[in-house]
C-alpha cells in the first residue's frame, strides 16, 4: 500500500507539475508587489484545490450517471493522460505554452495559473482514476486527497520561492523537468489503458 501511495504522489506531481508552473507565475506577476504576488499564488492554489476536490468527489458519479462503464472511462482517461504526456515530451514545454496565454490581470490566479497550469486536464482525469469508487475504499480515497493537497501545498511553497528557484534552474531547467515528468506520466497512462482493457474483457467474459 505504501508503494501505491508513492506512485500516486509521483502521478499527481507529474500532472500538477509544480516546477512547470513557476515560469508561468513569474511571467504573469511581473510588476506586482510582493504581497499581491503572494495573494495570486494563494488564490491560484485554493482554486485548483477546489476544482480537483470536485472531480475527486463528483467526477466518477457524473460519468456513471452518463452510463459510462468504468473500464471505458479508465481507458479513455489513460489515453488522455498519454496524449497530455506526449505534449509535455515532444511539444512546447508546459511553461512555454502557458506563458503565451493572455489574461486579464484580475484573473491571473484563475487563468492561466489555476487552470490549466496547476489544475490541468490531466490532473482532473488523474484524480478521478486514482479515487475509483469500485477499487478504493473511503480511507484510501481520503489518503489520496491528502496526497493531492500535499502536492498543492508544495506547489504553493514553490511559487512563494519562485524568484530564487527561477534564478537557480532557469526556463530551460523547468522545461527539462517538465519533459521528464511527461515521460513518467506516459508510462502510468499506458498502464491505466492496459488495466482498463483487462477489466473490460473480464467483465465481458
Amino acid at each position: 500500500m505504501f508503494d501505491s501511495f508513492i506512485v500516486q504522489f509521483v502521478v499527481l506531481w507529474a500532472v500538477i507539475d509544480p516546477i512547470g508552473s513557476i515560469p508561468v507565475y513569474l511571467s504573469k506577476t511581473i510588476g506586482f508587489s510582493l504581497e499581491e504576488r503572494r495573494k495570486i499564488a494563494r488564490n491560484a492554489v485554493i482554486i485548483s484545490a477546489g476544482i480537483l476536490l470536485f472531480f475527486l468527489i463528483g467526477g466518477q458519479i457524473l460519468f456513471e450517471a452518463m452510463q459510462v462503464p468504468l473500464p471505458a472511462f479508465q481507458i479513455a482517461g489513460g489515453l488522455v493522460l498519454f496524449l497530455f504526456a506526449l505534449t509535455m515530451i515532444f511539444g512546447e514545454s508546459k511553461p512555454d505554452q502557458e506563458i503565451k496565454m493572455r489574461a486579464n490581470v484580475t484573473e491571473i490566479a484563475v487563468y492561466p495559473l489555476a487552470v490549466p497550469s496547476i489544475a490541468s486536464p490531466g490532473a482532473m482525469m488523474a484524480i478521478v482514476l486514482l479515487t475509483d469508487n469500485h477499487r478504493f475504499n473511503f480511507t484510501e480515497q481520503f489518503i489520496t486527497a491528502g496526497i493531492m493537497l500535499a502536492v498543492l501545498l508544495i506547489t504553493y511553497i514553490l511559487l512563494l520561492a519562485a524568484n530564487r528557484i527561477q534564478h537557480f534552474i532557469g526556463n530551460s531547467g523547468a522545461a527539462i523537468i517538465s519533459r521528464v515528468m511527461g515521460l513518467i506520466l506516459a508510462t502510468v497512462a499506458v498502464n491505466n489503458v492496459l488495466v482498463g482493457l483487462k477489466d473490460f474483457f473480464i467483465q465481458v467474459a
